[in-house]
């Protein structure tokens, strides 16, 4: 698995079920605007508003669509019991996927401490498919679990995780987290964007998270540039680090706003926001949004 600019994958859906054609479209967008991997089945994809057997064919659809152009992660990790847990996380890992990716706080639903998730987590592994690969994201909701040092030493012994999707944005932190990895070949991946280019410096391997559906070409550049022309990659991060307040409670509408205006065609459909939400105000803003990425595509001659 490679690093890179890895965008949380909004879905599309046309008359209340998973629009494939526009999934399909999407990945194409995406291999063509810098990134490097998808997450799909994630929360921007609206995870906790899909069937088990909706989340393991939208992951089978982002693998087949990418035909290997891009690295495809995928979670669906949404079950509050153990059994139910294994059974999607084996089934998503049928689907072809580079790895599963665990959500941090299943393990630990009442926020009990390290030992209770330890047990937990252990219980699962030991049902689950070991040719499957496996990740873990910081999911927020329904609540934060941070992972703990102690907590990231032991998916690193395990040997069965291969990176972190971090949504910490502490940028002493994401530092400590770095230096806690480098050497392991276990990966770390910033969700923030305004703590992006800190955390390359640090160490970082990538981006994954929700600005990637916008412009994640900036991101790419920052990920590709950011040690040869740090002048210019502190100048775009300031940049994209403002752009990336756009985020609203109309999220994902907001994206899909984008996509079917700029990029994608597809509906404003949502399962998880209300696309009422999504006011002219939230559109005005995108589309200021989308004014600047293209002079700034202009100016780094992307």
């Amino acid at each position: 698995m490679r690093g890179g600019i890895y965008p949380t994958m909004i879905t599309p859906y046309k008359n209340g079920s998973i629009d494939y054609e526009g999934v399909a479209r999407l990945v194409d967008w995406y291999a063509e605007n810098g990134c490097d991997g998808i997450f799909a089945v994630c929360q921007s994809s609206e995870m906790w508003y899909l069937s088990l057997s909706e989340r393991v064919e939208l992951a089978k659809a982002v693998v087949k669509a990418s035909g290997g152009r891009l690295d495809i992660v995928a979670s669906g990790h949404i079950s509050d019991s153990i059994d139910a847990q294994i059974e999607e996380i084996n089934a998503v890992g049928s689907t072809g996927v580079e790895a599963v990716v665990l959500v941090s706080n299943r393990f630990d639903p009442h926020n009990d401490g390290d030992d209770v998730w330890l047990e937990n987590a252990e219980r699962v592994l030991s049902k689950v498919d070991p040719e499957i690969n496996l990740g873990i994201y910081e999911c927020p909701i329904p609540y934060k679990r941070l992972l703990t040092p102690k907590i990231i030493d032991w998916c690193v012994k395990s040997g069965r995780f291969r990176f972190i999707k971090d949504t910490c944005c502490d940028p002493d932190l994401l530092k400590e987290r770095a230096e806690q990895l480098c050497g392991t070949g276990f990966k770390l991946f910033n969700a923030n964007g305004q703590t992006f280019l800190h955390s390359l410096k640090c160490g970082a391997d990538g981006y994954s998270g929700i600005m990637a559906n916008f412009h994640p070409e900036l991101y790419s550049w920052i990920y590709r540039n950011f040690k040869n022309a740090p002048e210019r990659a502190e100048a775009l991060s300031d940049a994209v680090s403002m752009m990336a307040f756009t985020e609203s409670p109309a999220y994902p509408c907001t994206a899909k706003y984008y996509q079917n205006k700029y990029a994608v065609p597809m509906s404003m459909e949502s399962r998880s926001g209300d696309p009422k939400r999504l006011t002219s105000y939230q559109k005005h803003i995108v589309d200021q949004m989308y004014n600047m990425q293209m002079k700034l595509r202009s100016e780094y001659n992307i």
